[in-house]
């Protein structure tokens, strides 16, 4: 990670991303940190080979590549792989696996597939409608303690590409000696995010 940016500040910039509400499991987890994420003979501890590619395959909907690299290229499945096994509650855990299990059987009703043996455009469109059903505009409240599945997944890629390398550094932008400050600048101006 960069010079001068650590998981506390990321995650504090991350969670104003999200709006300022980020659930219990995932803060507790970021701010203890993961420590088997990294070498490349990596397998899921937590998550089956199965849930580990439909993880993936998410985080990359999610996040997709652009002219920057995507979820997919930051390992956020590891960090979701990490998070799950090492620093969430039981409880949070089981909700979190029930949920990849229930995603895949909604994907067969839908499709007739489960999600892996579905069509990048039904994975797509899947992904669209969850997130719909749970950022949408009459969207009810929900319980930070114990987050619907697909809130702790959006949250969990979110952070998790926010806090590698490559999105601390590739996608966000930094300006360590910063200048004249304009609170009123055109997106189009700026191009993207700066930290």
């Amino acid at each position: 990670m960069s010079e001068g940016i650590n998981r506390r500040r990321a995650l504090r910039r991350v969670g104003a991303l999200l709006g300022g509400i980020v659930s219990a499991p995932t803060v507790a987890g970021v701010l203890s940190g993961c420590e088997r994420m990294a070498g490349p003979d990596w397998s899921p501890q937590t998550l089956s080979a199965a849930q580990n590619q439909m993880v993936d395959s998410i985080s990359e909907i999610i996040i997709p590549a652009t002219d920057t690299p995507g979820a997919s290229a930051a390992n956020v499945n590891r960090f979701i792989d990490a998070m799950v096994g090492e620093s969430y509650p039981p409880d949070d855990r089981d909700r979190f696996l029930q949920g990849l299990e229930n995603l895949d059987a909604r994907c067969t009703d839908d499709y007739g597939a489960p999600f892996a043996a579905c069509t990048e455009e039904q994975q797509q469109a899947l992904v669209g409608e969850l997130d719909d059903e749970h950022f949408g505009p009459d969207t009810p409240e929900f319980d930070r303690d114990a987050p619907p599945f697909f809130r702790m997944m959006k949250e969990l890629v979110i952070i998790g590409y926010y806090t590698s390398e490559i999105g601390a550094t590739e996608e966000l932008k930094t300006n360590r000696v910063p200048g004249y400050y304009d609170g009123n600048v055109p997106y189009d101006e700026v191009g993207r995010a700066w930290t």
